[in-house]
């Protein structure tokens, strides 16, 4: 998805605001009041000016590890990092780290100015604490120029100030994962991530198609069990962790149809090794679109495509933000050709993130509702349910 994702998610840097400056950053807690978004993630996605980019339109040989690096030549990509942790004494922690790149002309004259760049980058980065009860975000954006910010690689160095994904190596892993903000709340990670499972391809080996038209597509591959260790920063507490994260890896030029109002994106880490991802598109009579799919990673790693009609999710209760949105907050996923019968629910309810554009990304656990016992991890990324609430809020 981000379907991310495509899941896409999202970068709304028509951030006109952010090409003025050199970097900014703002915390993202809900209960500070921010300026309303400037373009939300499904018109991001939506393409807008595509002309002189390139588009997914077929499958394409992946190859690695350069693939794990930029694609200049399309217009959105990210890096998008979920995962769980847990200290020593037991505290539980969520977080999300994400870097947006996004292109901001497909060709211009190159320009002697270190300021010269074509590029910009977003970061997104959250934690959860689970045992507060307590969500943190922040954000951050700025042209990749003057050694701000950038993406490049093998070896793979995508950089924000001081949030990084690096690695030292042209084989990727060991990957470290570095961010601490200190605009309002101090929280912070710091962590290295080593590979479980080979790289899975979604969709058609891994052209993901969003909608009816050719281009509406991203390439999309996942990273599902990444082994964590590292530090968690609360305040004045620095507490060693350990735990499991995902990584999502997508780009493309135009992803979404025009009668697409969102998504909802569902990744989960089974206690029997299997992992579940699921993009569910919402188009705008309420249904279902019929491009939504998933996969099933078997825990020797070999997988499973899901189309539309392989699972149903079912939405058992919702939850409204302070901005008046109302998003889901606990589901049913069945995928009955695996045997597979879920309750996903979050492990606190307020995991929104109110910046560029507002959607709730956060930490979930998933349990049997069958007698079969499967237990496990995950994340949810629902979007697009923020825009509809601004429009009732503005009166538009």
């Amino acid at each position: 998805m981000r379907s991310r994702r495509s899941t896409l998610i999202l970068f709304a840097v028509t951030l006109l605001a952010a090409s003025l400056l050199a970097c900014s950053e703002r915390h993202l807690a809900p209960k500070v009041p921010q300026a309303e978004p400037l373009s939300s993630a499904v018109e991001t996605l939506a393409g807008g000016d595509t002309e002189g980019y390139e588009a997914a339109i077929e499958p394409r040989e992946f190859v690695f590890p350069k693939d794990h690096g930029p694609h200049p030549e399309f217009k959105t990509e990210w890096w998008y990092f979920t995962g769980h942790l847990e200290a020593g004494n037991g505290n539980r922690f969520g977080y999300q780290l994400t870097f947006f790149r996004q292109a901001l002309a497909p060709d211009a004259p190159q320009r002697t100015s270190s300021w010269g760049t074509r590029q910009m980058i977003m970061a997104h980065f959250a934690v959860t604490d689970v045992a507060d009860g307590s969500f943190y975000s922040a954000e951050r954006l700025s042209r990749a120029a003057a050694g701000l910010a950038g993406a490049e690689g093998p070896p793979l160095r995508v950089w924000l100030e001081d949030w990084s994904i690096t690695s030292t190596t042209d084989e990727v892993f060991p990957l470290r994962l570095r961010a601490e903000s200190r605009e309002a709340s101090r929280f912070g990670i710091d962590l290295t991530l080593e590979s479980l499972k080979p790289v899975v391809l979604h969709g058609d080996r891994g052209l993901s198609q969003k909608g009816d038209r050719p281009g509406d597509a991203s390439y999309y591959f996942s990273l599902t069990r990444l082994q964590a260790q590292g530090e968690v920063t609360i305040g004045e507490r620095v507490m060693p962790v350990t735990g499991s994260s995902w990584l999502d890896r997508e780009w493309s030029t135009s992803a979404l149809g025009e009668n697409q109002t969102g998504w909802d994106w569902f990744s989960v880490q089974l206690e029997d090794q299997r992992e579940l991802m699921i993009a569910q598109l919402r188009l705008t009579d309420g249904s279902v679109d019929p491009v939504s799919h998933g996969t099933l990673v078997e825990a020797d790693g070999s997988t499973r495509p899901l189309v539309f009609g392989d699972f149903e999710i079912e939405v058992l209760d919702t939850w409204r933000s302070d901005h008046g949105a109302e998003y889901p907050s606990r589901w049913r996923a069945r995928i009955p050709s695996a045997d597979l019968d879920l309750f996903i629910e979050p492990l606190i309810a307020d995991q929104e993130l109110d910046g560029s554009f507002r959607y709730w990304e956060g930490a979930v656990e998933a349990r049997s509702a069958s007698d079969t016992g499967e237990r496990g991890l995950g994340y949810v990324e629902l979007v697009g349910y923020a825009d509809e609430a601004s429009s009732d809020v503005d009166g538009g």
